[in-house]
């Protein structure tokens, strides 16, 4: 039996809040976490097949051309190997998020430099990475032709631009305005797995354990990669060890893989190096970013502008929804926002975690703090004075939206009330010390998603679907759901995920994981709680279930298991109906920061930080709160310290390891403080819960900036802000605080 919604009417019942259980919102513990911590956690590289051969990618030499000729004699000729494969099928993209279909194929074709383009396998690793080391390669070499910089003049719009009113006259008329351009480098998602494939082929069915992040999309493109139906793919990824965007799509080393063990009648596990991760998967495009804001004497806009331009590689139809927030934020009737893309010659640009809000809110987060000190209003006065009471342009009403709570709360628990408006106003021996603030924002999305639970004859409850867990605590939330929906405790339920044969989850991407696949346990929660009321008889409205025991008012307490001659199983499915169009349904938040910056270096540490968040229903307060957490610290790193540099010449990676590509480190990152403002948002699930893996992100390098600013007077609008670009403009370090 299935229970099916499709999401078009609000559920106001506030089920979650009247069950009696007391397991959702809990902060517990992660059921896998002791596997992770003891090392018995199985990740993709990690499953031993008997027989199993290694194979290592090889990667173009040239920034873009064709494969003429590969040697593979001398190589076939070493210790151990086994084959060299350079196949049509092979990628030479990996997917974009939910594509369901292979991206470019056939590795003759050489589109960026380190594209893998073979991929040699032998009885050993080290045996396989010596003789790819050793492959002889000519090129066609076309590089002449390529373009590796963006060049706004033969850029297209990435999509419609959104117009309203008067722009320029409403700026020309405003009683205070900036007009500013921010810059952002590329980002990786340097996940800490790499990305790894074991291939296992019996007959026409192929095995594959792999690093990824939604299971019904890659069983798709990894069969029309191959060519074979889909039924004949099983994919098995019940441990991931970080994704932020990386592992949306199946990527080269899982074609390979299947490839190379079809062909050899064998396992064959191929794993990515740091390297070839960082050079061939998904980038975060560069921004360029002009930001145009107009406002009366009582600081409310009347004109906002937000304009981008980013990359990619030519025919990717992906772009960086740099003004995705900018869409909903803040007020300003007269209004444009638009992005163009340039076509150039570097890897992939993809979803890389809060693609689009996250470069995109850090520039118009400092941009507001610039309009602030130019109206002479507080910081956060003024973003609360600018929040509209409906869509800007669209007449679309709010869903929920506590940022001014966020604000408040943040506020309060920082002590901003102690800043000084006034840069360069607190000194502490060679240090500046300043305080920063920005919004955060996120768009929400529920997504479709099915799953099956099981109401054991014995009183276990089982969770089954392929949704993943990437770190995130899925495990932990599912179980959570569906432990409370049934009135037993969390140590008789069981979840079980990341298996291609299970319920088509929604996957760990976009924020969306754990409440669309989370509704669909809840629906297949309420079928069995139905059919338990009528072995009780009883309403199933007035069914109460709790430490394995049923009653009704009026009706005695019986253990569950009385109800049930055999296991009952329940399948759940939901799917985005007419609300995900009728309101907007984001989730907000607001950042507090404190910086000290040395006045004879540049060098900038930050203190101490807040971040306020609301998102629905709370699932889990402990995984929530790591999620905002590990949100805040890539904030600071887009801040601060990261930035993928490509050279100019040829458009290669310069800083593809995580010794080069700096994320930040637990000597970067201070005490932080999350506050979760609960909420219910019944337009956005079933559960009235929304998406936090990537709101934590979205503003927070903006609050750095303008703590910098506000620390030694130093504007700068170049992410990120190293201590190099800081110097040159550091007032007289031997002055006085002001």
């Amino acid at each position: 039996m299935t229970m099916s919604d499709t999401y078009d009417t609000p559920d106001t019942r506030d089920m979650l809040d009247r069950t009696r259980q007391g397991v959702i919102g809990k902060p517990l513990d992660r059921p896998e976490g002791p596997l992770k911590v003891a090392g018995t956690a199985t990740y993709a590289a990690e499953y031993a097949r008997e027989n199993c051969a290694e194979g290592v990618l090889v990667g173009a030499t040239i920034s873009t051309g064709r494969v003429r000729k590969i040697n593979r004699d001398v190589v076939m000729a070493m210790p151990g190997v086994l084959g060299v494969y350079s196949s049509e099928r092979m990628l030479r993209r990996a997917a974009q998020g939910t594509a369901g279909e292979a991206p470019e194929q056939d590795v003759s074709k050489v589109d960026f430099p380190m594209q893998p383009v073979a991929l040699v396998v032998a009885e050993t690793f080290e045996q396989a990475t010596n003789a790819a080391k050793a492959l002889d390669i000519e090129y066609e070499d076309q590089s002449g032709d390529a373009q590796f910089l963006p060049d706004a003049a033969d850029a297209e719009p990435a999509a419609d631009p959104i117009k309203a009113g008067d722009l320029d006259k409403a700026m020309r008329d405003a009683a205070h305005s900036v007009d500013l351009t921010f810059t952002t480098p590329g980002h990786a998602s340097a996940a800490m797995e790499p990305h790894a494939a074991v291939a296992e082929w019996n007959g026409k069915d192929l095995t594959l354990w792999g690093s990824l992040q939604m299971l019904t999309y890659n069983v798709a493109e990894l069969a029309d990669s191959l060519g074979i139906d889909p039924k004949h793919v099983h994919l098995l990824s019940p441990y991931v060890g970080g994704g932020f965007g990386s592992k949306l799509g199946i990527s080269h080393e899982a074609v390979a893989a299947a490839i190379a063990a079809k062909e050899l009648g064998r396992p064959v596990r191929v794993v990515m190096s740091r390297q070839q991760v960082f050079q061939s998967i998904m980038r975060r495009s560069e921004t360029e970013q002009r930001i145009r804001l107009g406002c009366g004497h009582d600081g409310r806009l009347t004109a906002f502008a937000h304009e981008a331009l980013v990359s990619n590689l030519p025919g990717e139809s992906f772009s960086e929804p740099v003004t995705q927030a900018s869409e909903f934020l803040y007020a300003g009737e007269n209004r444009l926002l638009a992005v163009r893309k340039s076509d150039i010659t570097r890897l992939t640009a993809g979803s890389v975690r809060a693609p689009g809000e996250a470069v995109g809110m850090q520039a118009l987060e400092v941009a507001m703090d610039e309009l602030a000190e130019a109206t002479g209003i507080d910081p956060v006065e003024l973003r609360k004075r600018n929040l509209p009471d409906e869509v800007p342009g669209e007449g679309t009403p709010y869903s929920s939206r506590r940022l001014v709570e966020a604000l408040d709360a943040g506020a309060a628990a920082f002590g901003w009330d102690k800043r000084s408006a006034t840069p360069c106003a607190r000194r502490e021996g060679e240090w500046w010390i300043g305080m920063g603030v920005a919004s955060a924002a996120r768009v929400n999305i529920l997504a479709k998603a099915e799953a099956r639970v099981t109401l054991t004859a014995n009183g276990h409850v089982v969770v089954e679907t392929d949704h993943t867990d990437i770190g995130t605590g899925s495990y932990a939330i599912l179980g959570q759901v569906a432990a409370e929906m049934l009135g037993q405790p969390i140590e008789r339920t069981t979840v079980r995920l990341g298996d291609s044969r299970l319920p088509s989850g929604a996957g760990s991407g976009g924020s969306w994981g754990a409440s669309s696949t989370g509704s669909a346990v809840f629906l297949a929660c309420e079928a069995i709680r139905a059919t338990l009321a009528q072995a009780l008889g009883c309403a199933s409205d007035d069914l109460l279930l709790q430490d394995g025991k049923a009653w009704a008012e009026g009706v005695e307490p019986r253990p569950v298991t009385d109800l049930l001659s055999e296991d009952l199983t329940r399948t759940g499915k939901i799917e985005p109906g007419k609300l995900m169009e009728k309101v907007n349904q984001s989730t907000y938040g607001a950042f507090f920061c404190e910086v000290a910056v040395n006045a004879f270096t540049g060098e900038t540490r930050l203190r101490r930080m807040t971040g306020a968040f609301g998102f629905g229903r709370v699932l889990n307060a402990k995984t929530a709160r790591s999620q905002c957490l590990g949100g805040m610290v890539w904030g600071i790193g887009s801040a601060l310290t990261e930035e993928l540099s490509f050279d100019s010449r040829d458009g290669h990676l310069v800083n593809h390891d995580l010794a080069e590509y700096h994320v930040p480190v637990h000597a970067d990152i201070p005490d932080m403080e999350v506050i979760l403002l609960e909420e219910r948002d019944p337009h956005a699930s079933p559960i009235q819960a929304k998406g936090v893996g990537e709101l934590g992100i979205c503003g927070a390098a903006g609050a750095v900036a303008n703590a910098i600013y506000n620390a030694c007077g130093v504007r700068l609008h170049d992410f990120p802000m190293t201590p190099d670009k800081l110097l040159a403009h550091l007032p007289d370090p031997f002055a006085p605080a002001a």
